[in-house]
Order: structure tokens, then C-alpha cells, then sequence
């Protein structure tokens, strides 16, 4: 299912240009250059899985946006699009509910990573995930085979986590990269092949398979398959 995106930006140059780039990410996204206009289609309850919202707009700001839309009690994530890269702008904006903040001009790869980022955390999810004797359950963040506990970096559980939901489906390791971008650090594609080397070693016994399919990504997928 792709994501829905609302996008609020009154320049329609920087608009264009990032609706296209999003949709050519396999995201759906609505378009909107007034703030009022915005937090109506908002009150509406449209069910949006990220909002990316500039701050500068007219009708009302993103500030006040996002102050509405917190105190109707959405919990849809919300990305800043801000020119102001002054640090008080940035705690006003994060103080009223804001979860990410990113300020023009920036790298397109990132706002992509970011707007994917806000709709995994938004999105429902199993508590425990498993296949064949392997369980991760994310609320005691413990990985099991069998009875025997694993014991998992955080980057080797988001990966294994990313793997475990989409199983018998390719994803790249870019898709893998982005997984794993919310933890810090910049991952490298070769930083990737050690963590499913050392997740393929700690899982070994589990009954599933991490099959490298060259020139694309990996697949998990039960290991009598």
C-alpha cells in the first residue's frame, strides 16, 4: 500500500518538484499552497500517513497547523520544510508536536529517507513478528530461536525487523539503508552485507534463509522454500 503524503508549500516550483520526487517513490501525494485550506483538508480527518508541511505560508502558518492538528489529537507525522534554520524556530516547531525538522536548501535523498522514516513509525505493526522458529517482539525488543535468546545490535534488529516484514519479497539495499537511517550514523551498502552476514550467522538454526538476489537485494523467505 503506498504511503499518502500531504504536501503544503507555496512555492510552486520547490511543490512540483517535490511531489514528483516523492511519487517517483512509490508515494501518493496530495498538493495544497495555503495553510487554511491545509488545516481544513486536515480537520477532515483525510487518514495521511506523513504531512510535510512548510512553515512560510499563507492563510496560516505551519506553525499554527501543526498546533491544530496536535490538539484535534492526530498523531500524523508531521516533517518541517523550513528556510529558518534559526535553533528556536526549530524547538517551536518540535515543542508544538512537530517530529522531524529539515531546512532548505536540502539533499532529496534525505527528505525521502526522512518521509519514509515519519511512515514506518506511523504505521501499524504486529507486536511479534516470526518465521519458521525465529520471533522478534517489539515490546520486550527481544529476538528468540526457539527458546534461545539472540542477541542483536539495534542496526542488526532493524534489519532483521525490515526483512521479517516483507517476507518472500525482494528489498533493496537502499530500502535497507533507509530502514536503518532513523538509528544515527550514514550506512554504506557494504555496512549492509556485514549486518546480514552477522544476522545469517545468529539465525542460523532458525529455519529461514537470506537470500542474496544479485543485482537487486535480498529476500527472506522460510529455508525449505
Amino acid at each position: 500500500m503506498n504511503t499518502r503524503v500531504l504536501l503544503v508549500e507555496d512555492d510552486p516550483t520547490l511543490l512540483d518538484a517535490i511531489a514528483r520526487l516523492l511519487a517517483s517513490h512509490a508515494m501518493q501525494v496530495d498538493t495544497l499552497r495555503d495553510g487554511a485550506v491545509a488545516d481544513a483538508r486536515l480537520a477532515g480527518g483525510d487518514g495521511y500517513d506523513v504531512l510535510v508541511l512548510d512553515i512560510g505560508l499563507p492563510g496560516m502558518d505551519g506553525f499554527e497547523i501543526v498546533r491544530r492538528v496536535r490538539a484535534r489529537g492526530s498523531a500524523v507525522p508531521v516533517l518541517l520544510l523550513t528556510a529558518r534554520d534559526a535553533v528556536e524556530d526549530r524547538v517551536k516547531g518540535l515543542e508544538l508536536g512537530a517530529d522531524d525538522y529539515l531546512v532548505k536548501p536540502f539533499a532529496t535523498p534525505e527528505l525521502v529517507a526522512r518521509v519514509r522514516a515519519l511512515a514506518r513509525r506511523h504505521a501499524p505493526r504486529p507486536a511479534v513478528l516470526a518465521l519458521g522458529t525465529l520471533t522478534l517482539d517489539s515490546a520486550t525488543r527481544r529476538a528468540k530461536v526457539g527458546e534461545r535468546i539472540v542477541d542483536l545490535s539495534a542496526r542488526e534488529w532493524a534489519v532483521l525487523e525490515y526483512l521479517l516484514q516483507h517476507v518472500s519479497r525482494v528489498v533493496s539495499k537502499q530500502q535497507i539503508i533507509d530502514a536503518i537511517l532513523p538509528l544515527g550514523d550514514d550506512v554504506t551498502p557494504n555496512a549492509v552485507e556485514v549486518y546480514i552476514s552477522r544476522v545469517r550467522q545468529k539465525t542460523a538454526d532458525a529455519g529461514i534463509a537470506i537470500r542474496t538476489i544479485r543485482g537487486f537485494g535480498y529476500m527472506l523467505e522460510p529455508a525449505s522454500a
